[in-house]
């Protein structure tokens, strides 16, 4: 999902990130599948604490992936 996630368009990246519901389900499939992929203690990290308060995390990627075209910390 990450991967899929980092190849669309901005345009769609900004679209799933604004939406809200659609966002916090957006953030968890992709910080997961960033960690599946990374085996990463760092990627752990943000995908529980995205998991249980992402909500606020989900603003910051909207203005993150404007920027650099991908969340933070889930560039895979």
């Amino acid at each position: 999902m990450a991967k899929w996630f980092n190849s669309q368009s901005r345009l769609v990246q900004i679209i799933l990130l604004l939406i809200p519901f659609v966002n916090w389900i957006v953030e968890i499939l992709v910080r997961w599948s960033a960690f599946l992929t990374t085996k990463s203690i760092l990627q752990l990290l943000a995908a529980i604490v995205v998991t249980f308060g992402g909500l606020f995390i989900g603003w910051l990627d909207v203005i993150w992936c404007l920027l650099f075209k991908h969340m933070i910390l889930a560039k895979t």
